[in-house]
C-alpha cells in the first residue's frame, strides 16, 4: 500500500482530531500532505509530535516517541505502528484523542531517542522522567538519571551514544520551566540549560557546559572528535570538543537561517539540522539545512508551500531516504533524497 494514500476511515478520524498550537486549536486534517506528494506519510493515530526518530542496529523502525508518552515502532512488514515502550508505569487517563500537554508530567513525554548498537538499548530523553533507558523488548523503560550536581532536570530534551565508548550525552533545556512552557524559555531568554554526560559503567552525570540558552538537539562528531548541540534561542549550532588536547572547548559552529530544532549526523559525517522558523517568524513549512563538519551550509531544503511536510523537528538520512518528524503533526514523512 502506498503510504501517502490515506485510507477514508483513517482520513475520517484524522480530520475529527484537534492540534493545539502556540495556544490555538488546528484541525489535524489541514496539516496531512496533500495528495499526490513525492513522500511516504506515516500517520499516527490519537497522538501528535512525533519529535525524534531512530532506526535500532538492523534497521528497524523508525521508533519515534509522541504526545501520549508512548514510544512507538513503524512495524514494515505489517504497515503500522505499534506500542514499543513507555516511560512511566502511571498511563491511566494518557492515551486517546485529546490535548495531552496537560497529562503530560503524569504520563511522560519522550523527546530525544538513540541506540546503542552493540547492546540494543534504547536511550530516552523523556522531558518530565529524565534519562531512562529500555532494552530490545521494550516495555517499561528503567530511569538512569533525574538531576545533577543537585539540580533537578526541568526539561530533558536531546540525547546521542557514542557508539565506541558508551558515553551517553544529552540536553537539559531548562532548569526553570517546563516542556509544555517552552515559549518561556525563549521569550525569557532563559540561561539555565545544561550539556550534560551519563557515565552507564558508574552511573554518575557529568555537566559539560552550563548556562545555554535552550539546548536542543545532540550530534557526535563521525570520529567522535566533537559534540554539536542546538542553542535554539540563539539560531546557532555550538561545537563542544571531546578530543583530548582541546577537551571542554567550545565554538560556535555555525549560525542558522532560523530556529534549529533536532540535529542528526549522516554517515559521510555531515550533519542534518530541522530549522522552525526563518529570520524570527513563524513559518509553517518545512526548512531544513545540510552542515559539512566544518559548519558550512552545503544544502537547505525547503517546502515552501508546506504540502509535503512542515514542523520539522527532526531529519534523519537512512538508505537514500530523509525521514522528518516533527514535534506537532500526527504522521512521519519519508522522502526520496533525490527529490
Amino acid at each position: 500500500m502506498s503510504h501517502n494514500v490515506v485510507p477514508a476511515a483513517l482520513a475520517i478520524v484524522l480530520s475529527t482530531t484537534l492540534v493545539f498550537v502556540g495556544g490555538h486549536v488546528e484541525v489535524v486534517s489541514s496539516f496531512l500532505p496533500e495528495p499526490n506528494q513525492p513522500c511516504e506519510v506515516f500517520p499516527i493515530l490519537n497522538a501528535v509530535g512525533p519529535e525524534t526518530l531512530a532506526f535500532d542496529r538492523n534497521g528497524g523502525g523508525p521508533y519515534t516517541g509522541v504526545s501520549d508518552g508512548r514510544i512507538i515502532k513503524w512495524q514494515a512488514n505489517e504497515s503500522r505502528w505499534i506500542n514499543f515502550a513507555v516511560t512511566t508505569p502511571h498511563r491511566y487517563g494518557c492515551e486517546g484523542p485529546l490535548d495531552h500537554t496537560s497529562t503530560e508530567p503524569k504520563c511522560g513525554r519522550p523527546l530525544g531517542l538513540s541506540f546503542n548498537h552493540n547492546t540494543s538499548d534504547l536511550y530516552i530523553a523523556d522531558a518530565y522522567m529524565g534519562l531512562l533507558v529500555v532494552g530490545p523488548n521494550g516495555g517499561l523503560a528503567r530511569p538512569l538519571a533525574k538531576e545533577a550536581q543537585g539540580i533537578p532536570f526541568r526539561f530533558t530534551n536531546g540525547v546521542v551514544v557514542d557508539q565506541k565508548s558508551g558515553q551517553i550525552y544529552f540536553t537539559d533545556s531548562s532548569t526553570r520551566f517546563q516542556r509544555r512552557e517552552f515559549g518561556f524559555v525563549m521569550v525569557s531568554l532563559d540561561k539555565t540549560g545544561r550539556l550534560l554526560k551519563f557515565d552507564p559503567t558508574t552511573n554518575k552525570v557529568t555537566v559539560l557546559m552550563g548556562n545555554l540558552m535552550f539546548p536542543n538537539g545532540v550530534a557526535l562528531s563521525k570520529t567522535g572528535d566533537f559534540l554539536l548541540i542546538t542553542e535554539t534561542t540563539n539560531s546557532r549550532i555550538l561545537k563542544f570538543w571531546l578530543e583530548p588536547t582541546k577537551a571542554g572547548r567550545v565554538e560556535v559552529f555555525a549560525e542558522l537561517p532560523g530556529i534549529p530544532d533536532n540535529i542528526n549526523r549522516n554517515q559521510q559525517g555531515e550533519f542534518w539540522v530541522a530549522v522552525n522558523s526563518k529570520n524570527g517568524e513563524s513559518i509553517r513549512y518545512g526548512l531544513a539545512v545540510k552542515l559539512n563538519e566544518n559548519g558550512d551550509i552545503l544544502k537547505t531544503l525547503e517546502d515552501k508551500t508546506g504540502k509535503t511536510w512542515k514542523y520539522g523537528s527532526d531529519i534523519v538520512e537512512t538508505n537514500g531516504y530523509l525521514w522528518i518528524g516533527s514535534v506537532i503533526v500526527p504522521y512521519v514523512v519519508k522522502l526520496k533524497i533525490s527529490s
